[in-house]
Order: structure tokens, then sequence, then C-alpha cells
């Protein structure tokens, strides 16, 4: 069996700024968004990647996105999705690893982008309902983390909205000591609305544990 690449921890220790920078990356890769200038943020946004403290290390994550913009994106997940020792489902959010994240061309789409980004986390105790099993408002919370933040950077519009709604079918229990891989795949961004689909599964059964549909949008600025 091949091996494979260390994931990346999103409690990994920060990193000196100069990593932020884009590395070198695998030839094996293409990549399709290379550069450190080219986002330009939008004008009276609420968070903006960009701007955000680093956090860990995206280096071993794979893709064809550049690392550039994979470090924007684990920077967001940590300072947005994670926030402080103190925030809802911290500990959770500092134990997901992401593995993967892509974009490509749809040819169903015309051509348009579509992003993907993979990530894993491993059941904890502290993840369960009273009945042992992995709790639905967990994984409402795993299934938050959306590639509408990767997509943005890529098309030069910001993706990290806040959820407007989201639609959330579960199929199997997952217990604890499961390895859940979280495959989230942008199907729509507009200005301010924008969509996207999730399927979560378990690595050891190959089951589906839960898959969804969910709205993002841009707030405005005024409300908050």
């Amino acid at each position: 069996m091949p091996s494979r690449s260390p994931p990346v921890y999103a409690s990994a220790a920060s990193p000196a700024y100069e990593s932020y920078s884009t590395p070198s990356s695998s030839s094996s890769e293409k990549i399709i968004y290379g550069g450190t200038s080219s986002y330009t943020p939008p004008r009276n946004v609420w968070v903006d990647p960009k701007n955000l403290a680093n956090y860990g290390d995206a280096s071993q994550i794979k893709g064809n996105v550049s690392p550039y913009v994979k470090q924007l994106i684990l920077n967001t997940f940590i300072a947005y999705g994670a926030g402080d020792e103190h925030c809802f489902g911290h500990s959770v959010a500092k134990a997901v690893r992401f593995v993967d994240i892509s974009a490509h061309e749809s040819q169903e789409k015309q051509g348009r982008m579509e992003a993907t980004t993979v990530a894993e986390i491993l059941v904890s105790k502290s993840m369960l309902n009273g009945a042992g099993m992995l709790h639905g408002g967990c994984l409402a919370f795993l299934i938050d983390n959306t590639p509408l933040v990767a997509l943005g950077l890529i098309k030069n519009i910001n993706g990290v909205g806040v959820t407007q709604s989201m639609n959330i079918m579960f199929h199997s229990p997952a217990p604890v000591g499961s390895c859940l891989r979280i495959i989230s795949t942008s199907i729509a961004m507009g200005g301010r609305i924008m969509s996207a689909r999730c399927e979560v599964i378990n690595n050891k059964t190959g089951s589906v544990v839960a898959s969804a549909y969910l709205n993002k949008m841009q707030p405005t600025i005024s409300k908050l």
C-alpha cells in the first residue's frame, strides 16, 4: 500500500511569517493559482483571509492550488472556524486536518471553476452524544467548513460568509475512533450568495455518514 503524506493538523505550531510566501511545489501538481499579490480583497468585507494571522504549516496539504492559497485557507479556518479556546467547538476544530485543496474547471458548468477541500478528523469522546455516537450538532459544525474560501481566492471574490441555510441528511452513525473524511465542493458563487455540497465518509468502512447542501452569504457590515 503506498505511503501517504502526513496531513496538516490545524493545531500545528505557527511558523515564522516567511513560510507564508509561496514555496516551491511538487512537479506532479499543476498550480492553477500561484501568486501572492493578485488577490485584491473587496472593500467592506467582514473577514479578509489575507489579513489574518499565520497559523500552522500548509506545505504538506496536497492539491493543485498554490501553497499561498492553502495557507490562507488554514489561517481562515483557525481564526474564523476555531476561534480561541473559549469558543464553541474549539477543540474539535483544532483536531481537523486538511489533506487536499484543489480546483478545476467544470465541463458540466461550461468551464466555471469548482473548488474542493478534503479534511479528516478522528472522532473523540467529546464529540459523542449520549448514545455513544457522533453528535449531529458536531457533524453540522464540521460540515460548515466549506471550499468557498478557496474558490473566492482564485476568483478574486471574498468567500468567507455566514451560513444562511444547511440541509443535512444523516446516513449512518460514527462511533468513537472513527476516522472521518469530509469532502466539500463548491456549487456556485455569486456576488453575495454562495453554495456548496459536502459528504462525510467513514474512512474504514467507506460508508457515508452524512451528506449536505449549504448556502452562505456576505453579511451586511452595519448589522454585525
